[in-house]
């Protein structure tokens, strides 16, 4: 038995908590892989909306078992508030969630040293949610990190000398001193919160599982345009995002992963800071961000909109070995008489197909015009009802990143998504 993988392919905000939510039927066992509370991931059903941020997207369904992986960062306080939210909903979520001893435990400070780092970049700002995500990775790979299981054992020195130390940091950036008295009593009564639930040794549970053939999707958080190595750095997040970070995020062996389901929108968005080489800054792009509903889940930031990028696309398609392809919010460009797709980049004036190092300076994309379909797809039920140009619009990118589309979200709803896999 393989793990199967979930990720987006773009700048994030792909729509990958409703496709988890739509999938998970179909496995036994959904575990998040990395990232934190920065990376919500929206679900709506049953006429209500939620919006997850470190909870896997895969609670809502049969009773799962769900596994936060120790490739992701937790903040306590947030968990909490989550947890006891979906709580309130009806959601017997410590009978399904499972959490790794080796997940790394976001502190007060590291919100503190996330502001002031960010301050301290002037104009050049990453644009960061300021939720300590960056802060608590640098003390992990500094190897100065408090983990989950730490709080069994001398916590409270563990904790005092972590703070120390950031206490000290920022003192030395700012020349003031920090009182976190406030924030670290709640702090530490949501530490406690958390010892209520199971927490767990994930990579043998994880293997286990997979010895036993249980089904098992891991989710991503964030896109591949934001992978700490290959994405659009330094304006990136600070895990690895793409499907490598399913391995070692949950000390999953390479050859143990199965599909690798690449999830993208059908135009492009960004939140924050960095290159964005589609971005449209005009009355068409604020046109697909109010149709899109295009605001951050958890921060409600206005993303920046474009159109589809292929160059990008192909190149975190290579860089994950997509198997499938799940095209969200197509809905959104119904009322367009055209479309537009970047194919191509034009770099200091020579033409090419391949993801460059740098985006930032020289790059002109080059676009496909194509008809627009002019139908509302919202109460779309079957492949079948799609009109032609908007099939001729999924065969044209079937052709151009050669691998097939699966699956098609026409609205919000888990019930608005277009299984095609049933229909080849």
């Amino acid at each position: 038995m393989k793990v199967d993988v979930l990720l987006g392919l773009q700048w994030g905000d792909e729509g990958k908590g409703k496709v988890v939510d739509v999938l998970t039927p179909h496995y036994d066992v959904v575990a998040r892989f990395q990232g934190g509370p920065n990376a919500g991931h929206t679900l709506e059903f049953e006429g209500k909306k939620y919006v997850l941020r470190s909870i896997p997207s895969g609670i809502f369904q049969h009773g799962q078992i769900n596994i936060i992986g120790n490739g992701v960062v937790l903040d306590p306080i947030l968990f909490m508030e989550e947890a006891e939210s979906l709580q309130q909903s009806g959601v017997d979520l410590k009978h399904v969630l499972k959490i790794s001893k080796k997940a790394h435990l976001i502190m007060p400070t590291h919100r503190l040293l996330d502001a002031a780092y960010e301050k301290l970049k002037g104009d050049a700002k990453i644009g960061t949610t300021g939720k300590g995500i960056g802060p608590t990775y640098t003390d992990k790979v500094s190897r100065n990190g408090l983990r989950v299981g730490d709080i069994f054992c001398d916590f409270q020195q563990r904790y005092e000398m972590a703070k120390k130390r950031h206490v000290n940091l920022l003192k030395a950036l700012s020349g003031e001193d920090v009182d976190v008295a406030e924030t670290e009593a709640k702090w530490m009564q949501a530490i406690e919160y958390l010892k209520q639930y199971d927490i767990i040794d994930s990579e043998h549970v994880v293997n286990k599982y997979i010895a036993e053939g249980k089904k098992i999707l891991c989710e991503g958080a964030q896109g591949s345009m934001l992978d700490v190595d290959f994405g659009s750095y330094p304006f990136v997040t600070s895990s690895n995002t793409v499907c490598a970070g399913a391995c070692s995020g949950l000390g999953v062996a390479p050859g143990k992963i199965g599909e690798v389901y690449g999830i993208f929108k059908a135009y492009c968005t960004r939140v924050g800071s960095g290159p964005f080489p589609t971005e449209l800054h005009d009355e068409t792009g604020a046109r697909i961000r109010e149709i899109g509903h295009e605001y951050g889940a958890v921060t409600g930031r206005e993303r920046r909109c474009g159109w589809i990028d292929l160059v990008a696309l192909r190149y975190t398609i290579m860089l994950n070995g997509v198997t499938q392809l799940i095209m969200m919010k197509s809905d959104v460009l119904d009322g367009f008489k055209t479309v537009k797709v970047c194919n191509a980049y034009r770099v200091n004036g020579v033409e090419t197909r391949d993801f460059p190092f740098d985006i930032e300076h020289g790059i002109e994309p080059i676009y496909e015009e194509m008809e627009g379909w002019n139908v509302d797809m919202t109460g779309i039920t079957s492949p079948d009802q799609f009109p032609q140009q908007f099939k001729d619009y999924v065969a044209y990118l079937e052709r151009e990143l050669n691998v097939p589309i699966t699956i098609i979200s026409v609205g919000p709803d888990r019930m608005q998504t277009i299984d095609l896999r049933n229909n080849r």
